[in-house]
C-alpha cells in the first residue's frame, strides 16, 4: 500500500507539470499579453521615478544606491521582454516553442511584479554623498630640510593647541608658503583621527567677498546660483559648514581681509573645534583676520645649498673649477625657493663652465641693477600699483617724470630718451615684463622683493582693501611716503578724515569712484605731497586746502565727469603740471593759473574751458606741453611759447598759418592740429619748411576751399592721424609720400571726393611705392558719395596691420579694393587671384551702399584670423563674402566673432565654400529690419566733430 501511495502521487506530480505545461502551450498568447500589460505599467512607474529623482537631484546629493539599482534591474528585463516579443512574432505556432514562450512570460510576470513592489520609494530618491575626510594635492619635495620642518612643526603645534583656531603663514611670494600648506592639508588627510574634514579652497584674484563665496561654495559642491546677495549666500555657506564636523578649512593665497561672518565661514572655537589656516603675502591681512602669524623664513644658506644641487643634479661638482661659480649662483638666488628651483632648473646637465659664468654674470646683473638709484625708485614706484597691473610704456615715462625719478633734462624727448633707456635696462634684466604694444608690468617676485625694499613707507591698496584703508585714519602712518589706491568697484562718498603724513609725497587715487565732496581738513596735514593724481572719480570739487599745498609740482584731475569747481592755484608756484584732461564739468581756468611760472605742462581737453583769456599763456614761458580743445587760443602768445607738444584746434586757416609758419624756428616735436570752418586757405609752404613737416595729428572741418590737401601735406612724413570732415571741395586726400606712418584715416560728409590718392588720376595704380599705408590701423569713410573704389591692389600687400574697416552711406562705392581699370583687371585676371590676408583685422562694418559689388575683386578669398565683428546691412548688390577659414575653424570658428546682418541678404550670398557659411551662420545675429544705433553712432560723431 505504502508503494501504491508513492506511485500515485508521482503520477499527481506528473499530471500536475503535464497541466502546466500545456497552460503554458494553450495560454501562451494570454501570459504574453499580460507580460506586455504589467510591462507597460512598470516602465509608467519607472518615469515616474526618474521623473522625480531629477527634481531632487539638486548640485552636492546622487541617487540612492538601492535606486540606481532598481533602475539598472528594470533597464535589463526590458530588455529581456523585448526579446520575448521578439521570439513570440516567429515562434508562436510551434508547439514547444509556444510552451516554452508561455512557461518565460509567466517568469517574466512574477519578476516584474516583484520589481513593480519594490519601486515603490516613499522616502526621497536621494542621499548627500560621503564627505571625504580630504584630498591629497600633489606637490614638490619639500624645499629646505629644516626651515621649511621647521615651519610646518609651528602651524601643527598650533593646530592642535585648543588655544589657537586662526592661524596664518606669510611670507613674500616664491618662498614656499603653498608648498608648506599643502604638505599639512596632505598629512591631515591622513590623519583622520584629528579632524573631521580637511577643505583646501585656492582663492581667486581679484579678491571680493562674493567671490571667496563661490570658492568655498565650489568646495563644498554647493550651489548659489540662486542667491543673488552676499548675506543669504553667506547664510546658505553657514548653514553647509556648520553640517561639516571638525573641519580645517585652508584659504589659499589670501589677498584681502574679510570679516568671517560676512563670507558665511562659522566663528572656529572648542565647541565646534574647527580651525581656519590661510597664507598670504601680507602681514596686514593676517593682523585684521585675528589670526597667530607665522611667519615663512628664507631658506638657510645650508637648505639653499642643498635644494640647488638636488635640482641641478649634484654631478655638475665634479666638474672642474665649477664649485665656486656654484656657490656665487646660489648666492645670488637671495635664499628664495622659487629663484632657486627657477635658476638650477636652466642649469641642469650643464657642464660647460663658460655657461655658468655667463648665468652667475646675468644674475649679477639684475641685482645690481636694482641697486642703481633711479631703476630702484622705478621699481618702487611699479611695486605701488596691484599685482599684474600693466603699465602703458609712455604713460608709465610720463609718471616717473612726475614723480623727479627722471629728473629735468633740456627737452621731454630727452626725458623720454632717458625713460625709455631705463625702461630697456630693467627689461634685459628680467626685472620688468614685456607684454602687448610694448606694455611692462612687473614680476611678482620682483614686487614684493620691491615691497621688502620700500617697507611701511609705500602703501599700495586696491579693490575692497582701498575704502578699508581710506576709513581708518590710524592705518596712515607718519612714515608713509607714497600711498596708490585703486580699483574700487563702486561709488562711496569720500571718507572724512584728516590724515597726518608729513612725509607723504604721493597719492595715487586711480578709479575709485570716490563721489562728492573732499573734506577740507584731508588735505590740510598733507603739506609734503608733491604729486596728487586723483582718476576716474565722482567728486564735485576741491577743498581750499589744496591751495596751500606749495610743494605741489604734479596735479592730475584726470577724467573726472562731476567735478566743476578747482580751488585758487595762485599759491601753488612750484607745479610743473596740471592735468585736467577728460574733467567735463570744468568750465572755467582756475584762479591764478597765470603765477604758475614753473608749469610745464598743461592739459585742459575734454572740458568745457572755451577760452583761455588774454596774458595768460605769455606768463607760462617755461610751458613745453599744451592741450586744448579750445578754439579761442591767443595766437600770438602762442607764437612766444617754446612748446614741444601742442594739441588743438584754429578756428580759421588764418590763425593756424600763422602758428605752423611760426614753428621755423621753434622745438614742437608732437602736436595735433584742428581746424574749423573757414573760407581760408592753407598757405602753400606751411607744412614745407621747418618744424611744421613733423605734424603727427591733423584734423581739418569744414575748410571749403581746399580742392586737395596733398600739395601741403607733401613733406609732412610724420603725420599718424588724419581726420577731414565737411570739406565741400575737395576731391582727393593723400599723396603716397606722406602715408608711410599713417595709422588713423576718418573721412566725413565730402560731397566732392573721388580718390583717395591724387597719384591715381595721373599714374598707374600699381605704381606705389614700399610702405604706403603699411602702419594703417583704422580707415573710417561716411558720406562721400562720389568715390567708386577706395584702395587699389597695389595697397592690398601694405594693409598687414589694418584693425577695423567702417564704410557708411557711400552711394556709388562699387569695390572695397579693386582693380582701377580694364587692363589692370585682365592683367590680374591671366596671373590668377591670391588669397588677400588681413591677419590683424578686427571690425568690418559695411552699411548703406548701395552699389557695392565686391570687397576685394583682386582676390578670390580673404584670411582675416582675428575678426571680432563683422556688420553687413544694405548692401544689396554685394553677392560673394569672401572669408576663408581654415580647416580647424570650420569646425570650431572663432567664439569672439559676431556677425549682423539681414538674413535674406545672407540666404542669397554665393559661396565657395559651403562648410563655411555653415559654421559663421550659427554666429550671426539676423536683423529684418535695419537698426538706427549706428546711424546715430556717426550723426553724433559727425556734429562733434563738425560743430
Amino acid at each position: 500500500m505504502e508503494k501504491l501511495a508513492q506511485f500515485l502521487e508521482l503520477g499527481k506530480n506528473i499530471w500536475d507539470e503535464i497541466g502546466k505545461l500545456y497552460n503554458y502551450h494553450s495560454s501562451a498568447g494570454d501570459h504574453v499579453n499580460n507580460l506586455k500589460r504589467k510591462w507597460k505599467e512598470l516602465e509608467c512607474q519607472k518615469t515616474d521615478v526618474e521623473e522625480k529623482m531629477k527634481s531632487e537631484l539638486f548640485p552636492g546629493k546622487r541617487p540612492k544606491r538601492e535606486v540606481e539599482l532598481w533602475l539598472q534591474e528594470v533597464e535589463t528585463i526590458n530588455g529581456e521582454i523585448q526579446t520575448i516579443e521578439e521570439e513570440g512574432g516567429r515562434r508562436i505556432w510551434k508547439y514547444f516553442p509556444r510552451m516554452h514562450m508561455g512557461k518565460l512570460a509567466c517568469q517574466k510576470i512574477q519578476e516584474v511584479k516583484e520589481l513593480y513592489q519594490r519601486g515603490d520609494f516613499r522616502d526621497s530618491l536621494v542621499v548627500d554623498p560621503p564627505v571625504s575626510h580630504g584630498e591629497e594635492l600633489p606637490t614638490t619635495t619639500l624645499v629646505g630640510e629644516s626651515t621649511t620642518k621647521r615651519t610646518i612643526e609651528r602651524v601643527r603645534e598650533h593646530l592642535l593647541d585648543e588655544n589657537f583656531r586662526r592661524i596664518a603663514v606669510y611670507g613674500m611670494g616664491g618662498i614656499g608658503k603653498t608648498t608648506v600648506m599643502k604638505q599639512i592639508n596632505n598629512d591631515l588627510s591622513k590623519e583622520r583621527d584629528k579632524f573631521g574634514n580637511i577643505i583646501w579652497v585656492t582663492v581667486s584674484k581679484p579678491s571680493s567677498v562674493f567671490k571667496l563665496q563661490e570658492d568655498i561654495a565650489r568646495k563644498l559642491k554647493l550651489d548659489l546660483t540662486d542667491s543673488g546677495d552676499e548675506t543669504t549666500r553667506a547664510g546658505k555657506l553657514n548653514d553647509e559648514l556648520k553640517n561639516w564636523k571638525r573641519y580645517v578649512l585652508i584659504l589659499d593665497d589670501m589677498w584681502e581681509a574679510f570679516h568671517l561672518e560676512d563670507v558665511g565661514i562659522p566663528e572656529p572655537t572648542p565647541t565646534n573645534g574647527c580651525r581656519l589656516l590661510l597664507t598670504t603675502r601680507s602681514l596686514e591681512v593676517c593682523n585684521r583676520m585675528d589670526c597667530v602669524n607665522i611667519k615663512m623664513e628664507l631658506l638657510s644658506k645650508k637648505d639653499s645649498w642643498d635644494l640647488f644641487l638636488d635640482k641641478v643634479g649634484r654631478d655638475v661638482l665634479n666638474t672642474r673649477d665649477i664649485e665656486p661659480i656654484v656657490k656665487e649662483v646660489v648666492k645670488e638666488c637671495a635664499r628664495l625657493p622659487l629663484a632657486i628651483i627657477t635658476i638650477a632648473g636652466s642649469l641642469k646637465n650643464v657642464i660647460d663652465v663658460s655657461e655658468w659664468r655667463n648665468a652667475l654674470n646675468e644674475l649679477r646683473f639684475s641685482y645690481e641693477r636694482l641697486k642703481d638709484e633711479d631703476l630702484q625708485h622705478c621699481l618702487l614706484y611699479c611695486a605701488l600699483f596691484r599685482e599684474d597691473h600693466e603699465f602703458e610704456r609712455d604713460e608709465l615715462i610720463e609718471d616717473l617724470i612726475d614723480e623727479g625719478i627722471i629728473e629735468r633734462m633740456e627737452s621731454r624727448q630727452a626725458e623720454f630718451d632717458r625713460g625709455h633707456t631705463m625702461l630697456n635696462k630693467l627689461e634685459r634684466a628680467c626685472l620688468l615684463e614685456t607684454g602687448i604694444n610694448r606694455n611692462v608690468k612687473l614680476h611678482d617676485l620682483i614686487r614684493d622683493m620691491a615691497l621688502e625694499i620700500a617697507g611701511p613707507k609705500f602703501m599700495g591698496a586696491a579693490g575692497d582693501r582701498v575704502i578699508d584703508f581710506m576709513r581708518h585714519e590710524e592705518r596712515w602712518g607718519k612714515d608713509l611716503e607714497k600711498v596708490c589706491l585703486m580699483d574700487r568697484g563702486y561709488e562711496i562718498n569720500f571718507p572724512n578724515i584728516s590724515p597726518e603724513c608729513p612725509k607723504l609725497s604721493t597719492l595715487l587715487l586711480n578709479d575709485n569712484y570716490f563721489c562728492g565732496i573732499i573734506a577740507n581738513s584731508f588735505f590740510v596735514h598733507l603739506r609734503g605731497l608733491k604729486v596728487l593724481r586723483i582718476c576716474n572719480s565722482g567728486i564735485t570739487s576741491l577743498p581750499n586746502s589744496i591751495s596751500d599745498l606749495e610743494n605741489l609740482a604734479t596735479l592730475s584731475l584726470i577724467a573726472c565727469d562731476y567735478l566743476n569747481h578747482v580751488p585758487s592755484l595762485a599759491k601753488l608756484t612750484a607745479l610743473r603740471k596740471l592735468d585736467l584732461g577728460g574733467s567735463s564739468g570744468i568750465k572755467e581756468i582756475p584762479h591764478g593759473l597765470e603765477m604758475l611760472v614753473n608749469l610745464r605742462y598743461l592739459d585742459l581737453e575734454g572740458t568745457e574751458i572755451l577760452e583761455i583769456p588774454s596774458g595768460i599763456l605769455s606768463k607760462l614761458s617755461q610751458l613745453q606741453v599744451l592741450k586744448s580743445n579750445c578754439g579761442k587760443l591767443n595766437v600770438e602768445e602762442m607764437v612766444s611759447l617754446k612748446l614741444e607738444c601742442f594739441k588743438g584746434a584754429f578756428y580759421g586757416v588764418d590763425d593756424f598759418n600763422k602758428y605752423v609758419g611760426s614753428l621755423r624756428e621753434g622745438r614742437l616735436s608732437h602736436y595735433q592740429f584742428i581746424v574749423k570752418e573757414t573760407t581760408a586757405k592753407i598757405d602753400d609752404g606751411v607744412f614745407q619748411e621747418g618744424e611744421g613737416k613733423y605734424a603727427q595729428t591733423l584734423e581739418i572741418f569744414k575748410c571749403n576751399n581746399l580742392g586737395s590737401l596733398s600739395p601741403y601735406l607733401e613733406c609732412a612724413r610724420e603725420l599718424k592721424s588724419l581726420s577731414i570732415g565737411g570739406c565741400e571741395e575737395i576731391e582727393d586726400i593723400l599723396s603716397y609720400s606722406y602715408t608711410f606712418r599713417l595709422q588713423s584715416l576718418c573721412l566725413y560728409y565730402l560731397g566732392k571726393l573721388q580718390v583717395l590718392f591724387r597719384e591715381e588720376k595721373v599714374a598707374s595704380p600699381l605704381d606705389i611705392p614700399p610702405g604706403t599705408f603699411s602702419c594703417l590701423k583704422q580707415f573710417l569713410i561716411v558720406e562721400c558719395p562720389n568715390i567708386k573704389k577706395l584702395f587699389t591692389p597695389g595697397l592690398l600687400q601694405n594693409l598687414a596691420n589694418l584693425e577695423e574697416i567702417r564704410v557708411e552711406d557711400c552711394e556709388r562705392l562699387e569695390e572695397i579694393i579693386g582693380a582701377a581699370s580694364d587692363e589692370v583687371e585682365e592683367e590680374i585676371e591671366e596671373e590668377g587671384k591670391e588669397t588677400a590676408i588681413f591677419p590683424r583685422l578686427r571690425n568690418l562694418l559695411l552699411d548703406g551702399l548701395p552699389r557695392l559689388e565686391t570687397i576685394c575683386s583682386s582676390s578670390n578669398a580673404m584670411v582675416c584670423d582675428s575678426l571680432q565683428e563683422i556688420k553687413i546691412v544694405r548692401c544689396p548688390k554685394l553677392k560673394r563674402l569672401p572669408l576663408s577659414l581654415r580647416d580647424e575653424q570650420l569646425s570650431s570658428p572663432p567664439s569672439s566673432l559676431e556677425i549682423v546682418t539681414e538674413k535674406g541678404w545672407w540666404e542669397l550670398l554665393e559661396w565657395d565654400n559651403h562648410a563655411t557659411k555653415n559654421a559663421l551662420e550659427p554666429l550671426c545675429e539676423f536683423v529684418d529690419v535695419y537698426i538706427d544705433e549706428y546711424d546715430s553712432l556717426f550723426t553724433f560723431i559727425s556734429l562733434v566733430y563738425l560743430l
